[in-house]
């Protein structure tokens, strides 16, 4: 397989390349990125996947570094994204069809040799009971290693003071030395008499929090912000940005967006709207007027291709927009489409 890049040691390179394959194979239309796959040999064809699969969320700076250039050329590819075992598992089925099967438990055998995987068939509950009197470093640290959903299950089940010092710690964690993980994880396998041996992996962050906040209850994630805001307002600003990001506009009401729109530039639209989901643009021109529409179509085209860096900026800057109008209640982020509310505007 072609690298991507040219760092000299060639471990790092090696490992470095794939997971550019990999965020390359997830920014293309999985058709695309299917026939791409077919055409490699099967055991690229594995380490791309296991990379997929370990990829989670992100970022588009990561995108922008890995394919600069593609995403110049093809602009509908713009943004971030998610990987995941299901990625990774429908790729493979999309390449390889009936043959799938042998590469797709290969990719579940690599990820279940991962830190704290033995975790994965225990209830969240079941956990909590083992945990709960844990410093909460030691419980950020095996939360930040489990999925969203799951540590957000566990999250829940903590006292309102235990949950604060863990997600303040999980958002300020960085790489923990495989030797720290090791005994904190074997101390676990011990006492839950787990069976599985793991190895490092780097974990946490606001990327962690986010996730964790946006499959938990409102309730517990406005206590957890407001109490956390406290001490660093800056760190809740950085994990608002990436609980809503640009894409979420989708999931607006019509009416919602239609108050959006009174509060941005036409030329503001033009640009963030470049590469995005074609669901999202046809909820914009949705509600507009068909002339405002149409002179807004024909600015994203004029626009031709732009840089990933000016796209998100304009993005944030909406992204912005829409929190403050949640926060004075002109809108209701996270409600269904009304498919219908206020006229139009032009």
């Amino acid at each position: 397989m072609r690298a991507y890049g040219n760092a000299p040691s060639a471990s790092t390179v090696m490992a470095s390349n794939i997971r550019k394959a990999a965020i390359v194979m997830m920014s293309l239309p999985s058709d695309e990125a299917a026939d791409i796959m077919g055409n490699l040999e099967a055991k690229e064809v594995e380490s791309i996947s296991i990379e997929i699969a370990k990829l989670g969320r992100f970022t588009s700076q990561d995108q922008e570094e890995a394919i600069l250039a593609f995403a110049d050329a093809n602009p509908h590819a713009l943004g971030g994204s998610i990987g995941g075992l299901d990625a990774a598992q429908a790729l493979l089925e999309l390449a390889l069809g009936d043959g799938a099967g042998g590469a797709v438990a290969s990719v579940r055998q690599s990820l279940e040799s991962l830190p704290f995987g033995f975790l994965k068939d225990v209830d969240p509950q079941n956990l909590l009971t083992f945990i709960n009197d844990e410093h909460p470093q030691t419980i950020a640290l095996i939360l930040s290693h489990l999925a969203p959903a799951y540590g957000a299950q566990v999250i829940a089940g903590l006292s309102a003071e235990r949950q604060l010092a863990v997600i303040s710690r999980i958002a300020n964690m960085g790489q923990t030395s495989p030797e720290i993980i090791e005994q904190v994880e074997s101390g676990l396998e011990k006492r839950m008499a787990a069976v599985v041996s793991q190895s490092f992996a780097a974990a946490g962050g606001i990327p962690s929090v986010a996730e964790i906040l946006n499959v938990c209850d409102r309730q517990t994630e406005k206590s957890l912000l407001e109490n956390l805001s406290q001490d660093d307002p800056d760190l809740v600003e950085e994990i608002r940005r990436l609980m809503f990001v640009f894409e979420d506009i989708n999931k607006l009401s019509d009416k919602d967006i239609q108050a959006i729109l009174k509060n941005v530039e036409t030329a503001q639209w033009a640009m963030a709207l470049k590469g995005v989901s074609p669901e999202l643009r046809e909820k914009i021109l949705g509600n507009m007027s068909q002339r405002a529409a149409a002179m807004l179509t024909e600015e994203i085209e004029y626009l031709g291709p732009v840089r990933l860096s000016e796209v998100e900026s304009i993005q944030s800057q909406i992204v912005d927009i829409v929190r403050r109008l949640e926060e004075t209640g002109e809108i209701t982020v996270g409600g269904g489409a009304d498919g219908g509310g206020d006229a139009l505007i032009s």
